[in-house]
């Protein structure tokens, strides 16, 4: 069948289409549709599923973020506690001994441990093999967190000032000059990455204590901190490239010989971050 050309007379107005243009076009267009949705149909997911499910994923994201990068209890934490405390009833008491499953001093815990051969009540050669690190009695009742003259737990609020005024992330260095036990700290080691605390200690005991009890029984050990004895400032052992967010030393000037204090201090400014690196010294 032959094709007629549809025409408008000279006093019509509007636009003159052949019949071949429009099935041309037609054609054209069906082509371009048809590339169109096998373009989309190669896609892997559906983007309306991955938005979802980024946004149905993203709260539990931002609070694992938080968690680990956060420092201090927030208003939520000590409302929750609050609450955890009233709905169980609880009220306070006086901190007396009281009858429980087997209510002991320190020293008579102690004097349990030596008389029973250690926690795990062995005896002959087996009394050396039911732990990988034995530790002595004195520091499994703990008598290291008395030797401080304040409560153990306050390691915690000196850490928390510490790192919040230091702007301090896990990524930040600390070295402290004079860790003792780590009452301050097994909370920057727990914080900070791998390698990231370093310490100078001078005292045997106070090593000993940090060693063998506190960070095997407060799982740190993955993390390495590296803990030197020495009582010259002498941060060689440290390294020479090796420079800090956080320099804390907590009352340590006070039993060194004046000269060795201004040699400390000069040594310790050149182990400082550029700009942003900072001291506190607590006498």
């Amino acid at each position: 069948m032959a094709l007629s050309t549809v025409t408008y007379s000279p006093t019509q107005k509007g636009i003159v289409i052949s019949i071949p243009t429009l099935v041309l076009s037609v054609l054209i267009a069906a082509i371009m549709l048809f590339f169109l949705l096998s373009s989309l149909s190669t896609c892997s997911c559906p983007s309306s599923l991955q938005s979802f499910n980024d946004n149905n994923n993203s709260g539990d994201a931002l609070d694992e973020f938080d968690r680990k990068e956060r420092i201090s209890a927030t208003k939520e934490d000590i409302e929750w506690i609050k609450d955890q405390i009233q709905a169980n009833g609880l009220h306070m008491q006086d901190n007396v001994l009281r009858k429980g499953i087997n209510p002991r001093t320190r020293a008579q815990q102690l004097q349990d441990l030596i008389q029973f051969k250690g926690i795990s009540h062995y005896e002959g050669p087996e009394s050396e093999n039911h732990t990988a690190l034995p530790c002595p009695g004195e520091l499994l009742v703990e008598e290291h967190h008395s030797n401080y003259g304040e409560p153990w737990a306050g390691g915690r609020d000196v850490f928390e000032f510490l790192a919040e005024s230091s702007h301090l992330s896990p990524n930040s260095r600390v070295l402290e000059i004079g860790c003792g036990t780590l009452r301050v700290g097994l909370h920057f080691i727990r914080y900070l990455g791998p390698e990231h605390y370093h310490c100078l200690e001078r005292d045997e005991l106070s090593l000993m204590s940090a060693f063998r009890y506190e960070l095997p029984s407060q799982g740190l050990l993955q993390k390495r901190p590296l803990i030197v004895r020495g009582e010259d400032m002498d941060f060689a052992r440290f390294g020479s490239r090796v420079v800090y967010d956080l320099i804390y030393a907590s009352a340590v000037f006070l039993h060194m010989p004046g000269k060795l204090v201004w040699v400390g201090l000069e040594r310790l400014v050149s182990k400082l971050k550029p700009y942003d690196g900072r001291i506190f010294r607590v006498t």
